[in-house]
């Protein structure tokens, strides 16, 4: 696929994974569609990559609601005329033990609220934005491609049952999603990062980061750049199709 003129749907796109994906697509000359919640700073994203000359325009959505997420793919490819790539990348943590214990004691568990808020964004907010990408593409007549943002949490990580469910879910859906709809030359990726330098992880204590670098061949975190590189590759190369792409400097969960 030739970037040029395409129109590209990025949810999450105010920060993070989806900024630098953003940023990388105006470069090749697509035309955005970035959708966030946080108008303040999906604004600074639209500002750097209208500054690279491309057609960029916001919406504001939650992704776990069936209506705004319809309303959403309806609205961008009124108003841009087609719709060619949608990346589903908008997603958050909230993490915890399943059951946490002190001397033998239950002190904690994981709230049903914190499964569900994640599994409600990570797993149905892909979902939906899937499903109306593809519904669109198909009425288009023209083809398109889906890249939907998973993790290598999938294969399952230690405090992260919610994350790991919905992740390991997204990378279902992805296969799923790519035989069903390859008769409609809709191909459907994933791309599972490691540990990446976001917003997200700067909250954590510095030595926690320390020793998640240290715990990858690379001895370092992953770049956003490095993601958005990738996001490149499978729409610029037709012949992948059905994939997770594992990017994590060689670390393995």
């Amino acid at each position: 696929m030739d970037l040029l003129d395409k129109v590209i749907v990025i949810t999450g796109a105010a920060r993070g994974l989806g900024a630098a994906i953003a940023r990388q697509i105006a470069a090749k000359g697509g035309k955005l569609a970035l959708v966030d919640l946080e108008k303040k700073a999906l604004k600074a994203t639209q500002s750097k990559c209208e500054e690279l000359g491309v057609t960029t325009r916001t919406y504001t959505a939650d992704v776990a609601d069936e209506q705004q997420v319809t309303t959403l793919y309806e609205s961008v490819a009124d108003e841009f005329g087609r719709l060619d790539v949608s990346i589903n990348n908008a997603g958050i943590l909230r993490d915890g033990l399943l059951v946490k214990t002190k001397e033998s004691e239950i002190i904690d568990k994981l709230s049903l609220e914190h499964w569900q808020a994640v599994i409600d964004v990570n797993l149905t907010g892909v979902f939906l934005c899937g499903r109306e990408a593809a519904a669109q593409m198909i009425l288009g007549g023209r083809g398109g491609c889906i890249i939907n943002m998973a993790s290598i949490s999938r294969a399952g990580n230690f405090g992260q049952s919610n994350y790991a469910a919905a992740k390991a879910g997204v990378c279902a859906l992805t296969v799923v999603w790519a035989k069903e709809l390859a008769r409609h030359n809709i191909r459907v990726n994933a791309i599972a990062p490691g540990t990446i330098k976001t917003e997200m992880t700067a909250s954590m204590r510095p030595e926690m980061l320390e020793k998640m670098a240290a715990g990858v061949p690379l001895r370092r975190l992953g770049r956003p750049d490095e993601i958005a590189h990738t996001a490149i590759y499978i729409l610029e190369n037709d012949y992948v199709d059905g994939r997770v792409i594992e990017i994590d400097g060689g670390l393995r969960l």
